[in-house]
């Protein structure tokens, strides 16, 4: 006889998600900068980015959630106290210190899988990174780093230094520059701040605090199995529900295979297999969360029926699949789609309403104009710009435009409705 398996209505999953990604509470509750570090903590990581359009992934990331955040708070914590460091997720991200003794597998996995990868597209035959091999260009970075501080790529380069490959990503910059990322990479390097938006890196032990460093690198690292476990529980956490994929996707450093093993080893505890309704009229899908969860679905509380804007980069949005699913949108970011070929424009930013994805909207600060120009905007089907919603927008876009420091708000010439 089959058994019937717990349901999750669409509805109750994207308040779930959205709870576990702090975007059920008003965003006004933070005061300090433990308020930011707790926020970042229950969020895993924050993702940053370089594209400053309207203001840098991260900063908008936090602000969204929080609209007295303060981005003086956030470099203080990473760059002062030490209660963040930067490394890799799926993608260069803001992570609570506390978590950098998993870090070890990272770094154990980066350093083979790096050296692999060096042997494969090195022309044949080839041992040496220019005039040196590699491993002394490492060993001579490390030594400058050690006697010289914080260090920027273009301290290291020399006029001699040239590319070293076409078109395999980090490999084609200069010998120094790939060290210095294969350090920070394997964990004999952090960053220690940005300047310019520049890495600067420094020796770790002059950047990761000893506390988190004492389980990052020794006798009492993490075994693999216990790294798989940590990765998929502290995803989970984070996501309320996943399939096994998205366990394994969440942090980026496990494959599909160990979240599945995890998913059916843990299936006889304290985790359910659950079905998960979509919005987008696909099946409900085979997802895992655990018991307590359950319990807490007739008590779930609706997000703020505000409007907010969302980076590209949010972690709500970075599942494009999830997305698609929970709030039936597609979405993709179009920055590397030739300019005639895009459907929106450059760098689009979606927008929540409630716990519904509504639309999307294109805008660029103008700072020698001190404006922020609305160039587009694009409702959903069945999404009516109507009164209250275009209120709702324009009282957001000014809680933009004060966060960025300009001010007042343009459109283009096919948007003065909204003006």
């Amino acid at each position: 006889m089959s058994v019937s398996l717990p349901h999750i209505s669409n509805q109750q999953a994207r308040r779930i998600f959205m709870a576990r990604q702090g975007l059920c509470l008003p965003p006004h509750k933070l005061q300090s900068k433990e308020d930011l570090r707790d926020l970042i903590r229950q969020l895993g990581f924050v993702q940053i980015d370089s594209i400053r359009t309207v203001e840098r992934a991260h900063h908008m990331i936090l602000f969204t959630r929080n609209q007295t955040y303060r981005p003086e708070y956030l470099r203080q914590l990473l760059e002062v106290d030490r209660h963040l460091f930067e490394h890799w997720t799926h993608d260069a991200a803001l992570i609570p210190t506390d978590f950098y003794p998993h870090w070890q597998q990272r770094f154990t996995r980066a350093e083979a899988g790096l050296r692999e990868r060096w042997r494969k597209i090195r022309p044949k035959g080839q041992s040496a990174v220019g005039e040196i091999s590699f491993e002394d260009m490492m060993e001579q970075v490390k030594t400058h780093v050690h006697h010289n501080g914080p260090t920027m790529s273009r301290d290291l380069k020399r006029k001699s230094e040239t590319k070293v490959a076409k078109k395999n990503g980090w490999w084609e910059w200069h010998p120094s520059k790939t060290a210095l990322e294969f350090l920070w990479r394997t964990g004999d390097l952090s960053i220690t701040r940005r300047d310019g938006f520049q890495k600067v890196y420094d020796l770790s032990d002059r950047v990761i605090p000893t506390h988190a460093r004492g389980n990052a690198r020794g006798e009492n690292g993490q075994t693999d199995s216990a790294y798989i476990d940590w990765a998929c529980s502290a995803a989970l956490d984070r996501l309320g529900f996943a399939t096994s994929g998205e366990l394994a996707a969440f942090w980026g450093s496990i494959k599909a295979a160990d979240a599945r093993a995890w998913c059916e080893a843990n299936a006889r505890g304290n985790l359910r297999e659950v079905m998960v309704e979509s919005a987008d009229g696909s099946p409900p899908k085979l997802s895992y969360a655990r018991t307590e969860l359950l319990e807490e679905l007739p008590s779930l509380s609706p997000p703020p029926d505000r409007l907010r804007l969302l980076s590209p980069f949010d972690p709500l949005i970075r599942d494009r699949k999830r997305l698609q699913r929970l709030f039936d949108f597609d979405y993709r970011i179009e920055i590397f789609v030739p300019e005639a070929q895009r459907k929106y424009g450059y760098y689009v930013f979606p927008l929540l309403e409630g716990d519904r994805m509504i639309g999307r909207i294109d805008m660029k600060a103008q700072r020698k104009d001190s404006a922020l120009h609305v160039t587009g905007l694009w409702l959903e089907p069945k999404i009516k710009l109507t009164a209250g919603r275009k209120q709702k927008i324009n009282a957001e876009l000014n809680r933009q435009a004060k966060f960025i420091g300009m001010n007042r708000i343009t459109f283009a010439p096919q948007l003065q409705a909204m003006a």
